[in-house]
C-alpha cells in the first residue's frame, strides 16, 4: 500500500458510498485509478467489505461497552476462538501493557449485557477482566 492507497481507504471510511468520480477529483486522479485500486484492494483482503454505520443516538437503547481482559499463560488463541463465538462481541483486540485482550461489545439490553459478562467471565483462559461502559461517541 502506498501514500494513494491511504488516503483512499481514508475518504472510503468516512463515506464507503461515495461515487468513484468524487473520489477520483478528491484524489486528484483518474477515475480508473480509483477503481482499480479499490478493486486491487478488494481481491488482496484490505478491504473486506462495506458496511453502515449509525449515529449512536439511533439506537439508544444499545448497551456498549469495552472489556479488558487478562489471559492466564499461553491461552490467548483459545480465548479468542471462543469470543468469536459470542454474538455480542464486535471486536477483539490483543494489546500490550496490563491487559492481553480488548473486546468491544454491543447488546441489546442492559440484562443481555449482564448475560454477556458473566459468558465471557468463564471463558476457560480468562483470568480477570474489566469492563467500562461506552457512554458517548464522537466522530473525529
Amino acid at each position: 500500500m502506498d501514500d494513494l492507497d491511504r488516503r483512499l481507504l481514508a475518504l472510503l471510511r468516512a463515506d464507503a458510498r461515495a461515487p468513484v468520480a468524487t473520489l477520483a477529483a478528491q484524489l486528484k486522479v483518474s477515475r480508473g485509478t480509483v477503481q482499480n485500486r479499490i478493486e486491487r484492494m478488494r481481491r488482496d483482503g484490505v478491504i473486506q467489505g462495506f458496511t453502515v454505520r449509525t449515529r449512536p443516538e439511533a439506537e439508544a437503547h444499545r448497551v456498549r461497552a469495552v472489556m479488558c481482559v487478562a489471559i492466564e499463560g499461553e491461552r490467548t488463541r483459545g480465548v479468542v476462538r471462543a469470543l468469536g463465538g459470542v454474538p455480542e462481541v464486535v471486536a477483539v483486540h490483543s494489546t500490550n501493557g496490563r491487559w492481553d485482550l480488548v473486546v468491544e461489545l454491543d447488546t441489546e439490553s442492559l440484562e443481555q449485557f449482564s448475560r454477556t459478562l458473566d459468558h465471557v467471565r468463564t471463558i476457560e483462559g480468562v483470568a480477570s477482566t474489566e469492563t467500562s461502559l461506552l457512554l458517548e461517541s464522537h466522530r473525529l
